[in-house]
């Protein structure tokens, strides 16, 4: 284990096991849980450590955990699938698999005991959930186009790749890395249309043109907390597409894992290290830690694009083929419906699976000439390429069903109203409308057209579930945080409400 220097300062009660034990030291304990059970197990290993592998423990869930997986740049193949299917068809009804907002999946309903089988089967076809939860680099995200846009300035696929296997030695764990002061989120975006959102995360590479060479600037800082949220801000700095990109997220995790703020938790994101120093100071200690100097940023970046949700039939740089975009309504997948991706990508297309930070799946590789065959398939009667009105753009965490932060239900919600609105609304053009249950923003609300996060309030002298009200956030070109400007609205409430502002300013009609 890295042994982190310590300041001078009270540290908090996650600094201080993470001090007692390497979280990544779970692997080797394992089996020993699987065979006394959960209720029998230390409680901070239970609750804490567990994350190192990717296995958390839910309380409104007791005894059926949450698995976090590592799908770098959302690109699965039909295999790997495959055996998510096979290992939630063991739960019935219990077994789900969520799309998140970094193109990755989370299972749920996973028994302990089962967990060593599952590494196993994961193993056999690359799959790894190692480091993706507490205090470590989360699913580092790239262009889902990446390889198929004819407009794409760089394939982010093996960068993506190479990164996550120097943070975790190649899915193995690596403990240079897990014991950072907070989590951290990496963004390498390829094409024109900032499809990763680089704006909220900690470091993201964004195409730029230095003198004539295509590369990355680079953007440091950005966050989303209960307390805090703040867009990424320049570093000043322009990278090589090549291993220049892996040395700097390298450097940048070893000062922030070195120099990070570990007093208080809710400052210990990596812009709070950037406002006490100064980015002057932070990009000069980094620089330090390479060893070089870095190269200034280029004067502009080449993010000059409307940002796309990919759902749809559209051709490929490939001559005679397409991809096919499938809305996933909430990015909710069952046993059955991976099963049918896996058949889909392998019977149409290369056998490969893409997900996007808009919760949906895209199947690459289709010769056109089995574009109409494809279309009829049943599975795009529930996952379809042209969904109506508000469906089409919502996005929602996980909610109160499976998470005991969030302070509502979302899923369903967020499912239910957006077929009432549409159902009663012509809407001419896409809305954004993002869900997430708690102030942790996993559901984004601060990138939306219009965002709803989850909070408690009163209503006929009696407490319910309600939303705070953001607004303004873009995405693309010229991306902007929203901000919140109506608080407490019961979610009884909500449906009157987010009618008048879709006819009073995105041009719906009522039907």
């Amino acid at each position: 284990m890295v042994q982190t220097p310590q300041k001078e300062e009270t540290v908090n009660k996650f600094e201080k096991l993470k001090a007692q034990k390497d979280g990544l030291m779970i692997k080797d304990e394992l089996d020993y849980f699987a065979q006394i059970g959960w209720e029998a197990m230390d409680k901070t290993d239970l609750e804490h450590r567990l994350k190192w592998v990717g296995v958390f423990y839910r309380p409104v869930t007791p005894g059926k955990f949450m698995m976090r997986l590592r799908v770098p740049n959302g690109i699965l193949t039909s295999p790997q699938m495959r055996v998510l299917g096979e290992i939630l068809q063991r739960y019935g009804s219990d077994g789900s698999g969520d799309i998140t907002t970094r193109q990755n999946i989370q299972l749920r309903g996973i028994r302990l005991e089962d967990i060593p089988a599952i590494f196993t089967q994961m193993r056999s076809v690359g799959l790894t959930s190692v480091q993706s939860g507490m205090d470590n680099v989360r699913n580092i995200t790239g262009s889902p186009m990446a390889g198929l846009d004819g407009n794409e300035l760089i394939d982010t696929r093996e960068l993506v790749q190479k990164v996550q296997d120097m943070i975790t030695n190649g899915g193995e764990g690596n403990s240079e890395f897990t014991n950072l002061p907070r989590k951290f989120n990496i963004a390498i975006e390829g094409g024109r249309d900032n499809s990763v959102h680089a704006e909220i995360n900690d470091v993201a590479f964004v195409p730029a043109y230095k003198d004539g060479e295509l590369g990355f600037n680079v953007v440091v800082g950005g966050f989303f907390s209960a307390k805090r949220c703040e867009a990424a801000i320049p570093m000043n700095v322009w990278v090589r597409p090549n291993e220049e990109v892996v040395n700097l997220c390298r450097a940048i995790l070893e000062v922030y894992r070195d120099h990070g703020l570990r007093a208080n938790r809710q400052k210990s994101r990596l812009m709070w290290l950037i406002d006490e120093w100064g980015v002057e100071k932070f990009r000069a200690t980094v620089e330090s830690q390479l060893g070089h100097l870095l190269t200034t940023a280029a004067d502009k970046d080449e993010l000059d694009w409307d940002k796309r949700d990919h759902i749809g039939v559209y051709p490929q740089k490939q001559p005679g083929m397409s991809y096919v975009g499938l809305h996933i309504p909430v990015g909710r997948l069952y046993a059955e419906d991976m099963f049918a991706l896996a058949r889909i990508a392998e019977t149409y297309g290369s056998g490969e699976i893409r997900l996007t930070v808009e919760q949906n799946v895209i199947i690459p590789d289709v010769a056109n000439e089995l574009l109409p065959v494809l279309l009829e398939e049943p599975l795009l009667t529930k996952f379809s390429v042209n969904p109506h009105g508000l469906e089409r753009s919502v996005v929602s965490c996980t909610g109160a069903q499976f998470c005991n932060f969030a302070l509502i239900e979302t899923k369903s919600r967020a499912t239910s109203l957006m077929r009432e609105l549409s159902q009663e609304l012509d809407i001419p053009n896409s809305v954004r409308i993002h869900w997430t249950g708690c102030p942790n923003s996993c559901g984004q609300p601060q990138v939306a057209d219009i965002g709803l996060m989850g909070t408690k309030t009163r209503k006929d002298g009696k407490t319910v579930e309600g939303v705070d009200l953001y607004r303004g956030g873009k995405v693309g070109k010229d991306a902007h945080l929203g901000t919140c400007v109506q608080k407490g609205i019961p979610c009884d409430d909500l449906k009157p409400l987010l009618k008048s502002i879709l006819i009073a300013e995105f041009g719906a009609v009522e039907k």
